[in-house]
């Protein structure tokens, strides 16, 4: 009996001594919880997905942050690809409208997303960027001559790519993997004017913060000849601000006589801006002329969609 118990005592020890050893081994082979906590907050904030699948990509290449971010930017695209699928059905009708002019060419866009949440978040607002800078990139490179007049679909804009990036339907996906909603590219339109015409804008609701593009709920561009040569930004802001506060749907004639409130002619409304005059009046005291029109509205009905 003694000769027992003294062999499971000396067993005990060695197997305390052993798993010790080994549990101090795995302790020095590991990274310190520094490190780790330093490169996990390093590919959150680089990235902005979350802690989980932050941490989740470091175990799997052994803090390669790289490879890390590189999985994480194709996960998140392949996830988007699976939600944009289940989210399909569901409505999207917040968002922004983006805005864009360089020279004598304007872009306005629409992209839409569930809630008003997600399009005041920096990731949703960085893709209607995206798809603006694209559009304009696109069509600047066709050089085109004279007035050229462009409207996109969702299925033309998501075919696009992001100058030396993926494409903006891979794109939104990524977003979608990120933000969880359903996002989608609605429509956009592409302006390039003759030199000597102008092209007046104006965004409703403006998103601050934003360099090289306007955003908001509501935006027009508008078209025009002529107007004050030290003034022509000024009333290109004027006639935009006119037509997203008072919404027509057509251009009318100089000579048109005005309708009252339900007047949806642009020339025979009563000039916001300036309602001691007719928008064709105040056109004509600036010694301008009104060629075309856009309004868009962030989730209103279109023509093709009823």
């Amino acid at each position: 009996m003694a000769l027992y118990s003294l062999f499971r005592s000396v067993r005990s020890e060695v197997v305390k001594g052993c798993l010790t050893q080994h549990v101090q081994s795995l302790y020095t082979s590991c990274p310190s919880l520094a490190a780790d906590k330093a490169l996990l907050l390093k590919l959150r904030k680089s990235t902005g997905y979350t802690f989980i699948n932050c941490k989740k990509a470091l175990e799997k290449f052994n803090n390669d942050i790289t490879q890390a971010e590189s999985w994480l930017h194709e996960h998140a695209q392949k996830e988007g690809w699976s939600k944009a699928n289940k989210l399909e059905g569901r409505k999207a009708k917040e968002g922004l409208i983006g805005l864009i002019k360089g020279g004598n060419a304007a872009v306005m866009v629409e992209v839409n997303c569930e809630t008003d949440f997600v399009a005041r978040n920096e990731k949703f607002q960085q893709l209607v960027k995206d798809v603006a800078l694209s559009i304009m990139a696109h069509h600047c490179s066709k050089k085109q001559t004279g007035y050229f007049k462009s409207e996109l679909s969702s299925e033309d804009i998501s075919k696009l790519h992001i100058p030396d990036g993926p494409s903006l339907a891979d794109q939104v996906a990524l977003t979608i993997g990120r933000l969880g909603e359903n996002i989608g590219m609605r429509r956009a339109i592409s302006l390039v004017v003759p030199s000597d015409w102008h092209i007046g804008s104006y965004v409703h609701g403006m998103v601050p913060g934003q360099v090289g593009i306007d955003m908001g709920r509501y935006g027009s561009l508008v078209v025009f000849q002529g107007g004050p040569k030290e003034g022509t930004d000024t009333l290109g802001r004027k006639l935009g601000q006119h037509i997203v506060g008072e919404a027509p749907v057509s251009l009318g004639n100089m000579d048109d006589i005005p309708c009252g409130e339900s007047e949806t002619r642009l020339l025979p409304q009563t000039f916001l801006p300036d309602p001691k005059y007719t928008v064709g009046q105040y056109l004509i005291s600036q010694d301008a002329r009104v060629l075309d029109f856009i309004r868009y509205k962030c989730g209103e009905s279109t023509s093709q969609e009823e």
